[in-house]
């Protein structure tokens, strides 16, 4: 992941929150309606789907979470390089913006947050009768 272009960033977030964006989508088309119960192994496309999304959700909250750490560390440097030379702008300019960026990150964080609990509830509605996950 290209943690230094934050919108490159998000764009790269955008694609791998595809499931949860579908969320409904995907629980729809592989729970079997009423009459197509006999047919349909709900447990196992249940598990299957939760498979996925835990996988998901550890794969981006691991992306942010390193995005967050490298650039903390470049804000870390920059302020040390301030420190040696105050009146440099450049370095100002640059740590104004690894700092905007940081909180930007760490917002993304809650944002994640937020999109895994509204994920993981829909699942829990409507896979409840089939698979209850341990970790749920």
């Amino acid at each position: 992941m290209i943690c230094p272009d934050f919108l490159e960033f998000q764009d790269n977030l955008k694609k791998m929150r595809i499931l949860d964006d579908k969320i409904v989508y995907a629980l729809n088309t592989s729970l079997p309606t009423e009459s197509f119960k006999n047919k349909v192994n709900a447990t196992a496309a249940c598990e299957d789907l939760f498979s996925q999304i835990q996988k998901g959700h550890t794969e981006r909250e691991n992306v942010i979470k390193n995005c967050i750490v490298v650039t903390a560390e470049h804000v870390k440097k920059l302020r040390a390089a301030k420190e040696d030379s105050p009146e440099d702008y450049e370095v100002l300019k640059n740590l104004k913006a690894e700092q905007k960026k940081l909180h930007l990150l760490q917002t993304e964080l809650s944002v994640e947050e937020v999109i895994q609990e509204k994920t993981t509830k829909l699942f829990t509605e409507k896979c409840r009768s089939y698979y209850k996950p341990n970790n749920l």
